[in-house]
């Protein structure tokens, strides 16, 4: 007769979050501004706005946009805020920089929302694995977030997780 196989993990105390969970849908974009500027780096900027009045803002209806240029280009920050503006009633988020910036500010304002009440004195497991791209600058956020009010915290999977602190008694 075989043994019953009991899950240790489920029936414990630890808790795990999954950054994953948090992950807002929506369409990432990098915009990059380097074709409305003269060979890709000089802002003149009547053609700049022209370029800014005639373009088609509605297919970044919520969508996440990263500004940036592609060029060695000196843009002034006025060019990335008039950009912003018509952003402004249909992105979700716009920014200035990479995709990777962009995801670590959406994730930096999810992570300021939560409640971690739940996780009061718990051992808690970031999930370490995902399959949606959750920056390291999010785990750090939320180990952070996490640390007055967890027991412990590890990294990883309840199988093979790092223990990144406990606190004292």
């Amino acid at each position: 007769m075989a043994e019953e196989i009991i899950n240790r993990v489920a029936n414990s105390k630890l808790k795990v979050i999954d950054l994953e969970d948090y992950y807002p849908n929506g369409q990432r974009i990098l915009f990059d501004i380097k074709d409305w500027l003269l060979e890709g780096l000089v802002l003149r900027e009547k053609e700049f706005r022209a370029h800014v009045a005639e373009h088609d803002w509605s297919q970044y209806n919520n969508c996440y946009v990263a500004l940036h240029c592609s060029t060695d280009a000196i843009v002034p920050d006025w060019a990335y805020m008039l950009i912003s503006l018509e952003l402004q009633n249909y992105s979700k988020l716009t920014v200035i920089g990479t995709l990777e910036d962009l995801e670590s500010l959406i994730y930096s304002s999810i992570i300021a929302e939560l409640n971690l009440c739940v996780y009061q004195d718990m051992p808690v497991i970031i999930k370490g694995c995902s399959n949606k791209p959750v920056p390291a600058n999010a785990l750090v956020l939320l180990s952070q977030k996490l640390k007055p009010i967890a027991k412990s915290i590890m990294f990883g999977e309840a199988c093979s997780s790092v223990p990144l602190f406990k606190r004292k008694k």
